[in-house]
This record gives C-alpha cells, structure tokens and sequence, in this order.
C-alpha cells in the first residue's frame, strides 16, 4: 500500500511539474524599434506548446491581432484592443503570423512559432497577398519568414 501511495504522489508531482514549466513570454509594440518603426519587439519569437505570449502595449495607438489564413489550421484566433495589453495561449503546435490592426499597411506585423514549424510552406504562400497591401516595409514579412525553418 505505502508503495502504491508513493508511486501515485510521485505521478501528481510530476504532473504538476509539466503544467507549471509553460513559460510566459512579452512582445512590446512599438512606434520604433530595432528593425525600424511600426513594430513588435521581438519580431519572430519561438514558443513551446502551452505557452503564454504576453503583447505589451508599450507605446500607444497599437493592438495584436490574429490574421484570418495565418494561423494554423483549428488554432484559436485572438483580437486585442487598442492600446490594452493581451496574454495569448498557444496550444497549438505552428507558424501564427499576427498584426497590428491600424498599422498592418505599415507592415507592423509579427510571428510566433509553437513548436515546429509545421505551416511554414502554407503560410509563405497565403501571406504573399498580405505583403502586397503593405504601402512601406514590403519586404519585412518575407523576411521574418526566411529566418525560419
């Protein structure tokens, strides 16, 4: 009996020790940045499954916001509010492409990878028409995609 009871505590611990190891991580919105203005700070960041993405408003005027076609396929969309902060769960293994919704023609726009990057083809070849609508920084996108593999 005592040692049914030790090996059952011992399966709760570790049950408990996996669910507490999902990391929270922060993407500031910025007016200016490191890669020019209009952006999120870190551009391309890589998360583990279960995940929390904070997205900070640190200057204002900015939000983040799931791309309709840029997220993986059954992954949950999110729509922050302007100049609010907004925690995003992924739970879902992926290439998630994001944007600032007033500032996406400026190509203010983001990536998040869960996981592997399974979609990466996909979501290469449905962001092609997104990048055409970008009236500066045309290119930014392509480029935050070729870092990843």
């Amino acid at each position: 009996m005592k040692k049914y009871l030790t090996k059952t505590l011992f399966l709760v611990v570790c049950a408990f020790s996996v669910v507490s190891h999902a990391a929270e991580h922060t993407v500031k919105m910025l007016n200016s940045g490191k890669n020019g203005s209009m952006v999120f700070e870190p551009a391309v960041l890589k998360v583990s499954v279960g995940d929390t993405v904070k997205f900070e408003a640190t200057d204002g005027g900015h939000n983040s916001a799931s791309i309709p076609g840029l997220i993986p396929a059954g992954a949950k969309a999110w729509q922050g509010n302007l100049n609010q902060d907004i925690a995003v769960k992924f739970d879902k293994e992926g290439v998630y492409v994001y944007q600032c919704t007033p500032h996406v023609v400026l190509a203010m726009v983001g990536v998040v990878v869960v996981g592997d990057a399974t979609n990466l083809e996909e979501i290469k070849q449905s962001s092609a028409q997104l990048q055409k609508s970008f009236v500066m920084n045309q290119d930014r996108l392509g480029t935050y995609l070729a870092t990843l593999k």
